[in-house]
């Protein structure tokens, strides 16, 4: 059993809206011959079916919430996968950062999108240079992280039709020191997470500075279940949750390469039935954690 620790000076009844979570352990059955490469994302439809990207052969593979392994694909379209989301209609996009491309894929791996210029590293609208993480609104827009080499946040149209961009590379609001991760609320502000800076930034939908959070650790991944973000602190080695106001309400996990420990968690996502999955890419794996039921 993993314990949700309070952050010194939290009350007992904050600590509380942490549960303790247990991991379930060998959780991926793979199939014979197939290895895990690097982990770097992972994120659940709404049938609750695990997609994660690794880098190696076959980068994308799709599991049950269960663990069994149901297909995979992406050979012919990535070389090194770096966020994976999938969006409100299904689609699963997911960033590169060799071929500095962002693309839409069908649940079965048809290419519907590519957005960037292969190979071709830039800072103009229709280039990227190693895009990381992206995020969609309901009605179909979307944002993406472009990330590291390009320390800005570039929003598009349903078609993909570039609107608008924030950011340059800095410490001051609204400068990013490695754009990471990206999450949208309900009432369409958007999180970034500013890893190097070790904060995570809020913007309204056009990009007007909101807010700073500064209880994140260093922000690799971001989640919002709800009105908690959880965050996988790749330098900690522990997945963090912040309530509403930004305050850090606990944390899980530590350094090391046992079930439930973390070497660079990297992005997490959680379920419609509030499990947990982390992808690492040190440890080379996915794990899931559920919350332990009074």
């Amino acid at each position: 059993m993993l314990t949700a620790f309070a952050e010194s000076g939290q009350s007992d009844d904050k600590a509380k809206g942490i549960p303790d979570y247990q991991v379930v352990a060998g959780w991926a059955q793979l199939p014979p011959k197939l290895e895990l490469g690097p982990v770097s994302a992972v994120a659940t439809d709404s049938k609750d079916r695990v997609f994660v990207a690794h880098r190696g052969p076959k980068p994308i593979l799709v599991f049950d919430r269960d663990g069994k392994f149901l297909r995979s694909w992406g050979d012919d379209h990535l070389k090194m996968p770096h966020g994976l989301r999938i969006d409100p209609e299904g689609n699963v996009w997911v960033t590169d950062l060799t071929y500095h491309l962002v693309m839409k894929f069908d649940p079965e791996g048809k290419l519907l999108l590519s957005l960037g210029k292969k190979g071709e590293a830039g800072n103009k609208p229709d280039q990227f240079d190693r895009p990381t993480d992206v995020a969609f609104t309901p009605t179909g827009e979307f944002y993406i992280t472009d990330g590291y080499g390009n320390a800005r946040v570039m929003k598009f149209d349903q078609t993909g039709k570039f609107l608008k961009q924030w950011g340059t590379k800095g410490k001051g609001e609204g400068e990013f020191n490695l754009p990471h991760a990206i999450c949208l609320d309900a009432k369409g502000h958007v999180y970034v997470g500013d890893r190097e800076n070790n904060r995570v930034q809020v913007f309204d939908a056009d990009g007007k500075f909101l807010a700073q959070w500064k209880e994140s650790g260093a922000p690799y991944g971001l989640f919002l279940a709800g009105d908690r973000l959880f965050v996988a602190d790749g330098r900690a080695g522990w997945v963090r949750v912040l309530g509403p106001d930004g305050k850090s309400l606990g944390r899980w996990g530590e350094k090391g390469t046992a079930a439930g420990h973390f070497q660079m968690p990297h992005m997490l996502c959680v379920d419609s039935r509030g499990d947990v999955y982390v992808a690492e890419v040190t440890n080379k794996r996915i794990q899931k954690f559920t919350a332990k039921k009074d």
